[in-house]
């Protein structure tokens, strides 16, 4: 069958790659789930890899299939596999894999100490760019049939999905702690996500990003009933003035320096989740003693996030279920951009690399 792959460490590698049809014989136990791939997400993760910034193959490998937003359905299963899963069941697989770490052997790996992370489709595992792959049983989610045409969308919810799980975790010491408002940083996919599942949650929120409205994504916040502000018309200070304060701050920019502009902006109380996984060496002068006196005297936590634990891909699973009720037809807006089948890598990576207009790239390589 065939795969998309790339040789880390060479960019601008990607390209097709014969590899075995897996077998549920290939995992231990009886535990095994083959599934059939129907659409694969793409994005910045992607982009990268293929420039070879980072990414390994598996050990005794020397390629990487990439590719981790997976959506798909259930052609055979192993004879120990729940019920919750049979053929013909539209899934989506978690993306990081246990390491050595206490948290991956309690099935929270997407806490790990380790300092190698195994991610199918970015590191050290084979990803879902391919027209089937077998997984253990724990590793898969099912989704109900009426997510059939944005299922594929749950893998990067579950970013927001963490951060917004975390944060309330965090603050169960506060014992009452009920957040009114919130800002999202950032009006990309992520973002977008991020802002539904707060007003799914009753927030009120608004999305701070750089591009002045109105355009597609602003369009798509207002449709929330969320509040949109670019930077070019306010800072973030002025616009925590209107429309907080800032109950929660999910940053999801990419642009580092706005991170303490946030820890800034936020308000007694408040959570700042960082989930932007920046590089480069930028530097900014910051309001030190403002910001830190506000963290001491205002009990403020500000809180990293990375991947996601099976848990909140279930929770990802119940707010499209709901985003479907309550805003209908909104998810499908976010998938702009369509690229028919594995061969059409080329399409893909112009896309992800030239289309701002873009928010969701993704390939659709089978039909159900």
């Amino acid at each position: 069958m065939k795969a998309l792959a790339v040789y880390p460490g060479k960019p601008n590698s990607m390209h097709l790659e014969d590899v075995p049809m897996p077998d549920v014989r290939d995992i231990a136990g009886g535990r095994g789930v083959l599934v059939k791939v129907l659409r694969v997400g793409v994005d910045g993760t992607d982009k990268e890899i293929n420039a070879a910034e980072y990414g390994n193959a598996p050990e005794g490998e020397g390629f990487l299939i990439t590719g981790h937003e997976n959506f798909g359905q259930i052609v055979e299963i192993g004879p120990n596999v729940p019920s919750t899963l049979r053929p013909g069941t539209y899934v989506v697989a978690t993306v990081r894999r246990p390491g050595h770490s206490i948290y991956d052997a309690i099935g929270l790996q997407d806490m790990t100490t380790d300092d190698v992370y195994f991610e199918r489709g970015i590191n050290m595992c084979h990803g879902y760019l391919t027209e089937y792959y077998i997984e253990d049983a724990a590793n898969i989610v099912p989704l109900p049939a009426t997510l059939r045409e944005v299922g594929v969308l749950l893998e990067p919810l579950t970013v927001a999905e963490k951060g917004i799980n975390q944060a309330y975790e965090i603050q169960r010491r506060l014992k009452v702690w009920q957040p009114q408002r919130a800002a999202v940083i950032g009006a990309g996919t992520i973002g977008l996500l991020a802002t539904m599942a707060m007003r799914l949650r009753g927030l009120e929120v608004m999305c701070y990003s750089r591009r002045l409205p109105p355009y597609h994504n602003s369009d798509l916040l207002i449709e929330l009933g969320a509040h949109y502000v670019s930077s070019q018309q306010s800072s973030l200070i002025d616009a925590s003035a209107k429309y907080g304060p800032f109950d929660i701050i999910f940053e999801a920019s990419g642009f580092s320096p706005l991170a303490f502009q946030a820890a800034e902006a936020l308000g007694k109380n408040g959570v700042l989740v960082l989930s932007s996984v920046t590089g480069g060496e930028k530097k900014v002068e910051v309001n030190a003693d403002k910001i830190n006196q506000g963290f001491v005297l205002g009990n403020k936590v500000m809180a990293g996030t990375v991947n996601a634990s099976r848990a909140d891909f279930v929770s990802g699973v119940n707010d499209l279920v709901k985003a479907e009720a309550f805003y209908p037809g909104w998810l499908s807006k976010l998938l702009t951009t369509r690229v028919q089948g594995l061969d059409n890598y080329s399409e893909m990576l112009r896309h992800l690399t030239e289309d701002k207009e873009a928010i969701k790239v993704y390939l659709e390589i089978a039909q159900a």
